[in-house]
């Protein structure tokens, strides 16, 4: 990650979003921790370099399978986590990481407008700024309810699943 990333802010995504998948790692399959959160620290590697929707997450996906040490169900999950791929999400990793992805950077922005941070963010917080479209405008909240619907999730449960699991992080994190 650090190799193709150089942004703070974008490798501060990677790891909000590792973050999340660490705690969807817990309540889907508790004994692959890592590899979940392996596919959230990877999943944006390229997109410094090759933002296109041409190249982005393609060059990362074929960098990965050449060093033939990544599992196939990360690449798959990496794949996912953009509608344009044509990679349907089969499984809860690949769900999971399209339904943290945007969410992740828009607890962020979140948190960047609250005195407090990430302290007190609670779902309500999040889901009044969702119908703000101007705020954070560039996170799409058609892939949010999406990634959402796909879990099958509760809006509130997974915002919340998110918030904890950003904020247990936060220091680190520095949200």
């Amino acid at each position: 990650m650090h190799e193709w990333t150089q942004s703070e802010a974008l490798r501060t995504h990677m790891e909000c979003v590792a973050a999340c998948m660490g705690a969807y790692a817990d309540k889907y399959e508790p004994g692959e921790r890592d590899r979940w959160i392996v596919a959230g620290l990877l999943h944006d590697m390229d997109y410094e370099r090759h933002p296109t929707t041409k190249e982005h997450p393609f060059v990362a996906v074929e960098h990965l399978r050449g060093r033939g040490d990544v599992d196939e169900q990360i690449i798959e999950a990496i794949l996912g986590h953009t509608e344009y791929s044509g990679v349907s999400r089969r499984t809860p990793m690949a769900k999971a990481l399209f339904a943290v992805d945007e969410l992740a950077g828009f607890i962020v922005a979140c948190c960047k407008v609250r005195p407090n941070g990430i302290s007190d963010l609670g779902p309500k917080s999040v889901n009044k700024k969702l119908k703000d479209k101007a705020f954070a405008a560039r996170v799409s909240r058609t892939d949010i309810a999406r990634g959402i619907e796909e879990l099958g999730s509760e809006a509130a449960d997974h915002i919340q699943m998110c918030i904890g699991a950003i904020r247990a992080e936060a220091e680190r994190l520095g949200v």
